[in-house]
């Protein structure tokens, strides 16, 4: 057993591997820019939202309290005539990312943590490098793929959209096991 604080340097470097490596693919790449598509006269749709003054957060169309509401007969004809949704509102003004990015690292440091954690408890001191990137890559494949199909399937986030970022999240996972592997006390 390797304890997780003897594990603080890869779980930093993976983090900071991870996001570096996530700035590339969304920065570079461009496969991703294509995930969410554009509304039909957007323009108008916006128009039409603003007077609402929406405060930002998640909301679904038509709504539901309970599974009473979900099984009146208004909720079915609301559901049946459309348009049926999920709507994220995020507050206008500034695009700046700062938030969003620290968020983004913090995460990656937790992924790498239970990465350390796990792998830690099932490796002692000198375990092969292919063992630490066994147990340290498939806790951050984990980490950072699996909770995504649960969007798709319940919110209906596009299945490629998800399957890209699956891609993803396999590429942060070897760089995460090499990491782990070749520092490996």
């Amino acid at each position: 057993m390797v304890p997780v604080l003897s594990l603080w340097l890869p779980i930093i470097l993976s983090a900071v591997a991870v996001f570096l490596l996530s700035s590339v693919i969304h920065m570079l790449f461009g496969y991703h820019h294509n995930d969410y598509g554009t509304l039909p006269d957007e323009a108008g749709v916006m128009d039409a939202l603003r007077p609402f003054n929406l405060p930002p957060g998640n909301y679904a169309m038509p709504h539901a309290r309970d599974t009473k509401d979900m099984n009146s007969p208004e909720y079915k004809a609301k559901y049946a005539k459309g348009p049926v949704g999920f709507l994220t509102v995020l507050p206008g003004g500034s695009m700046a990312m700062g938030k969003e990015l620290v968020q983004w690292f913090c995460y990656t440091l937790v992924v790498g943590i239970f990465a350390a954690y796990i792998a830690g408890r099932a490796l002692g001191p000198g375990a092969d490098y292919l063992e630490a990137f066994r147990f340290a890559g498939a806790t951050a494949f984990i980490g950072y793929a699996l909770a995504l199909w649960q969007n798709t399937i319940w919110y209906k986030i596009n299945w490629t959209t998800t399957l890209k970022q699956t891609f993803d999240a396999l590429i942060y996972a070897l760089f995460t096991g090499g990491i782990f592997g070749s520092l490996w006390p």
